[in-house]
């Protein structure tokens, strides 16, 4: 009796396999259709009077009739659709605003229809059946599978249910895998993450795990615990059929080493691209590199080169003019009402036949290695608030996240700082800037509250260090600039000798 899912579940992966590559070889096809349909669909919306979506026939008219946006131009609009009213940007009223932490604009409400919910399941569960048509192995779906997100309690916006992206997803698990499915709703629905992790320990420590979902640094945080409470070495010791893999949101590789030493093995893994926006791409092949683009989806995408993005007037592509290796900002159509929309990603091309693209980064500098999303503005807020209170003044800084500390301590954001005035009481002076970053940026606050990060470590520069890198780099004067935010440690090393001791 327990391998009948496994066993049906070849089949039906072979099946919805055929109908991917149906779509996945006349992509372009599908992008046709995909536009047709929500232009059709949105025509009688207040947007689409406002851009005339009636005399919308090609790409082209569209482009002159929609500009590109990003979620503050959208909010005349967006706002009016919180507040209650239909027919705004998409027929009716969402099904959901997922609740997203925004940049300059506080809390982000992402409408999620009747439409592109659906879109959200059938992405997951196609990146999991095109796995098992690849590989053959359908073992785990008989065991048990954790999926580490967010609550899934709800609050109310107007009369519309309102939360987190992952809590949403999880009201919406197939009854075929809820009895697999770790950990309990009761234990889901814990909001402070030391504690729900620590249930999750308790909860999960004798189960047969097969799958586990997450965003890394979060899974390795529930590894050491499970490691710590079970005396064991390895989670490979905890969980011998622990096969698969399943993340997104984060780059993998700065991960990778210290979870498959946590587990004591390599296991298989499944990146996937799901965004509040729309599900955008997942692995499909673990032959192929890349994510496959989900062009049947209902969303219409088009791409600008990051290096004209901030033109006045920047090329604007849709999928048929794409080219390979070259970084474009996403902009999305969605069949949730998001037009135009600019989702803050960079993504580029590594394949033409099918899609496949990687995500590089952000359209602007910022850190997310652990999927906090800050950027300049909240980090030069952040300290220059505090030192203008305290009389401290800073000649330049560049912030670098440090993920795996020599120490073995928790990682954090590594501020590299040259005073011309320094702060009298440095530690005092951290921890206040770390206060004042956590306001700005509510991913940022979960991670410290959740102790996935430190708070930032500031590393004081000796007089000129910035002069002296630029120069070491070639870039000294004219229109050159320090970037104020890195995702890697590129810039972080080379600063390393100014640090005073």
């Amino acid at each position: 009796m327990m391998n009948i899912k496994s066993a049906l579940s070849k089949p039906f992966a072979a099946f919805v396999v055929w109908q991917i590559n149906k779509w996945k070889k006349n992509a372009l096809t599908a992008q046709q259709n995909v536009f047709k349909m929500l232009l059709i669909t949105a025509k009688s919306t207040e947007f689409g009077k406002d851009h005339g979506f009636e005399n919308i026939k090609t790409y082209d008219d569209f482009k002159k009739a929609v500009p590109i946006r990003e979620y503050e131009d959208l909010r005349p609009y967006i706002d009016r659709v919180v507040k209650g009213e239909k027919n705004i940007l998409w027929p009716g009223k969402p099904l959901y605003f997922a609740k997203t932490s925004g940049t300059t604009s506080g809390m982000k409400y992402i409408p999620i229809s009747k439409e592109s919910m659906p879109e959200h399941i059938k992405a997951a569960r196609n990146a999991l059946l095109c796995y098992i048509n690849e590989t053959g192995k359908a073992d785990f779906v008989n065991r048990k599978m954790i999926f580490l997100q967010g609550s899934p309690i709800m609050d109310e916006t107007a009369g519309i249910q309102t939360g987190r992206l992952s809590g949403i997803v999880a009201h919406h698990v197939p009854d075929y895998l809820q009895k697999n499915r770790m950990p309990s709703y009761k234990t889901n629905c814990i909001e402070d993450w030391e504690q729900k992790v620590e249930a999750i320990v308790d909860e999960t420590l004798h189960s047969d795990m097969s799958l586990i979902g997450g965003i890394p640094p979060w899974v390795q945080m529930y590894f050491d615990k499970l490691i710590s409470k079970s005396g064991s070495k390895k989670i490979k010791d905890i969980f011998p059929n622990l096969k698969l893999f399943v993340y997104g949101g984060v780059n993998f590789e700065p991960y990778r080493a210290k979870l498959e030493e946590s587990i004591g093995r390599k296991v298989d893994s499944i990146e996937t691209y799901p965004a509040s926006e729309g599900f955008i791409a997942f692995q499909d092949s673990q032959k192929e590199p890349g994510l496959l683009l989900l062009a049947d989806a209902g969303i219409f995408y088009e791409f600008i080169p990051t290096d004209e993005y901030f033109n006045e007037n920047p090329a604007r592509l849709s999928l048929q003019d794409v080219e390979l290796d070259k970084n474009y900002a996403l902009i999305l159509n969605t069949s949730a009402g998001l037009w135009g929309y600019s989702i803050g990603d960079t993504i580029k091309f590594i394949s033409k036949d099918p899609y496949r693209i990687l995500v590089t980064g952000r359209i602007k500098h910022y850190i997310s290695a652990f999927g906090e999303h800050v950027i300049a503005e909240e980090v030069e807020h952040a300290l220059l608030t505090e030192a203008k209170k305290e009389g401290i003044e800073i000649t330049e800084f560049t912030v670098a996240p440090q993920v795996n500390p020599e120490d073995g301590s928790l990682p954090y954001h590594e501020w590299f700082v040259e005073f011309a005035k320094a702060p009298e009481n440095a530690e005092a002076f951290r921890l206040k800037v770390d206060a004042a970053l956590q306001k700005k940026n509510s991913y940022y606050f979960d991670l410290i509250e959740g102790k996935i990060l430190q708070p930032l470590i500031i590393r004081n520069l000796e007089k000129d260090a910035f002069i002296n890198y630029m120069r070491s780099q070639g870039k000294l004067g004219g229109q050159n600039k320090v970037p104020r935010l890195s995702n890697d440690r590129k810039i972080a090393n080379e600063l390393k000798p100014y640090i005073i001791k």
